[in-house]
């Protein structure tokens, strides 16, 4: 059973890149359809923890959900269904897979933590993989908002790295609190953000509804991306380990890249592909440690 959830959780994460692009091409705005999907999701699974009696919608007034929201949810979703309007979805999956050497970066340079030799090279590693990846379009002269929307992916990964650190906190505040329950709050806030986002800057919000690839992404997004894949995420947690659930950053990507060039036709060169292993590479250097526990771990409860 760990086997199949963990399959189906990589293969939704790997997809729903391409779900936001589709959404964003036919003509859902960005912001609004980002708000949208994280307020049902987010509500959906407020409302499914209070009535188990785990949870009190009074979650939403904590401000470590105001601040964990703006982090994991609103930076990063605003940044990823902008971006897709001018990049593809498989270097959108790509680049978002370089969170966790983000999230040594803010370790060692704002919370001044010391990290081994071998973190450093696979920070090092993962930077170049990014310059290999995006070669190609610094070649061909790419669009400014080509450039933008790579560069407002990676920034949004260094709020993602500083609200995944400061997540670790807010457990040991709010103890007790069922982690889903969390989630689902913080997906409410980062809605609200995106929302008041969209009605600022966007115009014909209601359109969204006009086009039936659009709905279609919603709902896929809504459903699995939002609740199913997170869900199967937190069994994965609670039944296994904290590490091995997150290895799906070294899986999707891939698949990513993959599904927007078979299925929607993404233009992706081999020097991109190239440079999306090296950044897999890098990123696997940096958590060399904790990948080496997984692995190590199975065998110690055998023997």
């Amino acid at each position: 059973m760990v086997i199949i959830n963990y399959t189906i959780m990589c293969m939704i994460f790997g997809t729903t890149f391409l779900a936001i692009k589709i959404g964003v091409d036919s003509g859902a705005p960005p912001f609004f359809s980002a708000g949208v999907r994280f307020f049902v999701a987010g509500f959906m699974i407020l409302l499914w923890m209070k009535s188990k009696k785990q949870v009190s919608f009074s979650l939403l007034l904590k401000k470590e959900m105001f601040l964990t929201g703006m982090g994991l949810t609103f930076s990063v979703f605003a940044a990823s269904y902008w971006a897709e309007q001018y990049v593809a979805s498989g270097i959108v999956a790509v680049l978002s897979a370089m969170a966790p050497i983000l999230i040594i970066l803010v370790q060692t340079m704002i919370l001044k933590e010391t990290v081994s030799v071998l973190s450093k090279i696979g920070c090092g590693t993962a930077f170049v993989g990014v310059l290999v990846l995006l070669w190609p379009n610094i070649s061909s002269n790419a669009s400014v908002y080509w450039f933008m929307g790579c560069i407002a992916v990676l920034i949004s990964q260094i709020f993602f790295a500083s609200a995944t650190l400061y997540s670790k906190k807010v457990m040991k505040v709010l103890e007790g609190t069922s982690s889903v329950a969390m989630n689902g709050a913080q997906m409410m806030h980062g809605s609200f953000m995106l929302l008041i986002l969209s009605f600022l800057t966007e115009d014909h919000q209601f359109l969204l509804f006009q086009h039936s690839h659009a709905v279609m992404a919603l709902l896929y997004l809504i459903i699995l991306g939002s609740m199913i894949a997170h869900s199967l995420y937190y069994w994965l947690v609670m039944n296994t380990n904290p590490l091995f659930p997150s290895t799906w950053l070294y899986i999707s990507p891939f698949l990513a890249l993959f599904v927007g060039a078979m299925i929607y036709r993404e233009q992706v060169s081999w020097i991109s592909i190239v440079g999306g292993g090296i950044i897999i590479c890098g990123v696997a250097l940096a958590n060399f440690k904790i990948i080496k526990q997984l692995i190590m771990k199975p065998k110690l409860e055998r023997a």
